[in-house]
């Protein structure tokens, strides 16, 4: 397949399948596929659910914060990151200087449908999962739109996002 020269950062909100994509354009790059959100985990020794329990959101933010800054220093990989993480201006400024981000835009509808499937998503345990996504959504897309790349996403088999994100890294000349 030949070689990535810069790590892509799939970016977007919570339930729009950035990991589920990220495992599998990795394998059609013959790439290494990093998960921020289990990175933070594997480097604070528990749940990202029991970090925000115990010290709070901004403790897991700062944590978010220097997992994402080293794992950008790895040679090129696809990262999965999590939801907030672009929403924060020093980790945007840093996936911006090192990697080429790709937004993973996926419909109201979808985003919730697939976030109510797991109890795992500590920004949706206070509150009805729709309203709040909607709000985060509203106050993201924005920031989102600022990556370099926007793709579509469906709900169903990822092969047609992962082929688009393909082609659109082919089209940018981002394959060695």
């Amino acid at each position: 397949m030949g070689s990535l020269k810069r790590t892509v950062a799939l970016v977007g909100m919570m339930g729009a399948g950035k990991s589920s994509l990220g495992r599998r354009l990795a394998r059609r790059l013959e790439a290494p596929f990093r998960d921020a959100d289990a990175e933070i985990e594997a480097a604070a020794g528990c749940t990202i659910n029991q970090i925000f329990e115990r010290y709070g959101e901004e403790a897991f933010r700062d944590c978010e914060r220097k997992v994402i800054a080293r794992l950008l220093t790895d040679p090129p990989h696809v990262l999965a990151t999590g939801g907030g993480a672009f929403i924060d201006d020093h980790i945007r400024e840093q996936v911006k200087a090192s990697a080429l981000s790709v937004w993973i835009n996926v419909p109201l509808d979808v985003l919730v449908a697939r976030v109510e499937r797991r109890d795992t998503r500590p920004l949706l345990r206070n509150g009805n999962a729709r309203d709040i996504v909607s709000n985060l959504l509203t106050q993201r897309k924005g920031i989102y739109a600022q990556a370099d790349l926007t793709i579509t996403g469906e709900d169903g088999p990822h092969g047609a996002s992962v082929s688009r994100i393909m082609a659109a890294l082919r089209e940018r000349d981002m394959l060695g």
